[in-house]
């Protein structure tokens, strides 16, 4: 009866089983055998008790696992009584647990990966039941980004071994390593609105005040990321014209988003994007496994840094070994299968973001062995995504870069056994100091995947009202924030040092402090030093110059940051040692990013030859913004970039920016 019911849709299934139910051996058979039916989220379970003649059907609720039937026919073959058997959904899924982890096991020892095949099939009959494909002979293009992976890292990881397929592309396939410069503040919320949206004006930092409202902003946040979007979009995003956006703090105009942050208020329930990625139950117990395996890799590297007294080391307990768990396995494997339903449907642009290797450079370090296989993992899932473009509908180039970079270093609380916020709340005339560091945008996305996948709403902030503070003093990396909230604008120097005279010494005179960004009423933007001043409008120095151990862009940098109309009253930076290649965080990362110093400041773009690039030095996010949006017009055409932002003007109009006035700016 089971040979009767499976043949017809299920050959080869049935052609591997018919020799074990004619085996006259045989006298008990205990089998399951799982498919999935066409129409409903369910498994069919057909299970024969007895002799072949005996069997009964059930309907089990889809329990996103996968009942494989290579393990399934290791049950057929017991004989007798003793034979094993599934007899619940308990036993099913840790049947198809060690499954997975066996065959994953015997991928590593055989050097294969049949499950990249699969994953295309499914991938591909999920786009076509999704919608029309678009079927073209013009190349679409994808821009994968590895959050904070620095030049140099990746020259040193391609030369030892830890990202063997961009070494390849680059040795077979031609491709380049083009340097670029991020802005002040060097992190993801400041690079994604320059590269995605084409412009990053007014983001000082990860987080920062708005006195006028007395509000705090934070890049992490649905709604913060919500408004930075809609300040910045004119309808030149990066991703108009029936792009994808996956992984993002920010759309850049996509047509179609899945975790990304300025979107999630928008949405109204649960994102239909995860539902093929979970309802294939290869996803869900591969991902299960590996998250499994990268808890216990967490666990077994702290043990280790601890035991040989490791130094920086960062905090690597609580629940931080499952939220790495999470994003380097779950929101890793879920971002590829977007990017690959991308491709299946031909979009004619996707930008991805991966974020594993920031995460845990943040908390192992720049260059420790867990943190480069972190790099190697997802250098694998590149060669995934490479070999997927022999199935997808039209052609495409494939270009990888990162946002920024990390410098490594003990933290300044590490160093004196106090923060920031508690150097500054000594120093003040009077007044109670609310400091406001720890974790980056990694921290909250986890949540916010959950959250999307789920439906669930997050819970509204409370700590971002900050009206009723007296001092705030923010972290963002090795960039502090100083916010006097006497005034609902920004004090000048003079006012500082008349309102709190031992605040500027104190803050100059300590070891680990490098500079003071303040703007002075008589002298304009200024730089102050231990020893001496730098005058940003005109470049005079007065005694030692403070920004000697930075880069020559550095003033350019400063100045411009003084602009800003949600400037800090005092902008601090670390310390840099050139020599050693040190610095230190205001927050609790031993490898981190966002002021100046080191090697956050050398993001790349890996790039096939024949997208050219200028031979000027690029500086600056909006500069890659303009790169990328060349490429995609060189690839694609001016007229049809144009043409298809017309069409989905209405799709991607920002939150609180209405369609007519997207489609306005896109004619502009």
């Amino acid at each position: 009866r089971f040979l009767r019911i499976a043949r017809p849709r299920y050959k080869c299934l049935a052609g591997t089983l018919e020799p074990a139910l004619a085996d006259p051996h045989i006298d008990l058979v205990r089998l399951a055998v799982a498919f999935r039916r066409r129409k409903a989220n369910q498994i069919l379970a057909v299970q024969l008790v007895g002799d072949s003649s005996e069997g009964r059907a059930e309907v089990l609720p889809e329990a996103n696992l996968r009942v494989a039937s290579s393990g399934l026919l290791g049950h057929a073959q017991q004989v007798g009584d003793s034979g094993g058997e599934v007899d619940g959904f308990g036993s099913a899924l840790l049947a198809a647990l060690v499954i997975s982890a066996i065959t994953m096991v015997l991928e590593v020892i055989l050097g294969t990966n049949d499950n990249d095949e699969y994953a295309f099939r499914v991938v591909r009959r999920v786009a076509r039941r999704q919608g029309a494909l678009d079927r073209s002979d013009v190349p679409g293009i994808v821009f994968l980004e590895i959050d904070g992976l620095a030049l140099p890292v990746l020259r040193r990881a391609m030369r030892d071994g830890s990202a063997p397929v961009m070494a390849r592309w680059m040795e077979e396939d031609g491709y380049r390593l083009t340097e670029w410069e991020p802005d002040l503040s060097s992190q993801t919320g400041a690079s994604q609105a320059g590269i995605l949206l084409g412009s990053n004006e007014d983001i000082p930092a990860f987080r920062w005040v708005e006195k006028e409202r007395g509000t705090m902003m934070v890049c992490s946040s649905p709604e913060d990321c919500a408004e930075i979007e809609r300040r910045h979009s004119t309808g030149v995003g990066l991703l108009t014209a029936g792009g994808a956006s996956r992984g993002n703090l920010l759309s850049g105009e996509a047509e179609a988003t899945i975790l990304t942050v300025s979107r999630m208020e928008e949405e109204k329930g649960a994102n239909p994007g995860y539902r093929a990625f979970f309802a294939d139950g290869v996803n869900v117990t591969r991902a299960l496994v590996l998250f499994v395996w990268e808890v216990l890799l967490e666990w077994t590297a702290a043990i280790r840094a601890a035991r040989r007294d490791v130094r920086p080391r960062g905090h690597r307990g609580g629940y931080y070994p499952f939220m790495r768990g999470a994003l380097c396995v779950v929101v890793r494997n879920a971002i590829v299968f977007g990017v690959l339903s991308d491709m299946m449907r031909g979009r004619p642009a996707v930008y991805a973001t991966f974020s594993s290797y920031d995460e845990v450079a943040h908390h192992s370090g720049l260059e420790r062995a867990d943190t480069l296989e972190a790099l190697r993992k997802l250098d694998q899932q590149f060669d995934t995504i490479e070999r997927a473009r022999r199935y997808a509908p039209r052609p495409y180039e494939i270009v990888v870069l990162s946002d920024h970079g990390q410098t490594q270093g003990a933290t300044f609380k590490q160093r004196h056994g106090y923060g920031l916020d508690e150097l500054v709340e000594r120093a003040l005339a009077g007044g109670e100091v609310t400091g406001f560091a720890g974790g980056d945008e990694q921290t909250a996305m986890v949540g916010h995947a959950v959250n999307e996948a789920t439906g669930a709403k997050p819970k509204k902030r409370a700590k971002n009202d900050v009206s009723y503070r007296q001092v705030v003093v923010l972290g963002s990396g090795n960039l502090g924030l100083i916010y006097l909230m006497k005034e609902k604008r920004r004090l000048s120097l003079e006012e500082i040092e008349q309102d709190h005279p031992r605040l500027i010494p104190t803050l100059r005179e300590h070891p680990h402090i490098g500079w003071l960004l303040v703007n002075s009423a008589e002298h304009g933007a200024m730089v102050l030093g231990p020893a001496g001043a730098r005058h940003l409008a005109s470049g005079q120095i007065d005694g030692e110059d403070p920004l000697a151990p930075f880069s020559p862009t550095a003033p350019q940098h400063l100045l411009r940051t003084d602009g800003f109309a949600h400037a800090p009253d005092i902008a601090v930076g670390s310390f840099y040692d050139p020599e050693r290649d040190e610095a230190c965080a205001f927050e609790e990362l031993i490898s981190f990013h966002g002021g100046l110093g080191g090697l956050q400041t050398q993001p790349f773009i890996l790039h096939p030859e024949r997208l050219r690039v200028p031979d000027e030095r690029i500086v600056g996010a909006a500069p890659v913004h303009a790169l990328l949006s060349g490429w995609r017009r060189m690839l694609h055409g001016a007229d049809e970039l144009a043409a298809g932002a017309q069409s989905d003007s209405t799709t991607i109009s920002s939150p609180g920016r209405s369609s007519s006035t997207a489609s306005e700016a896109r004619s502009v």
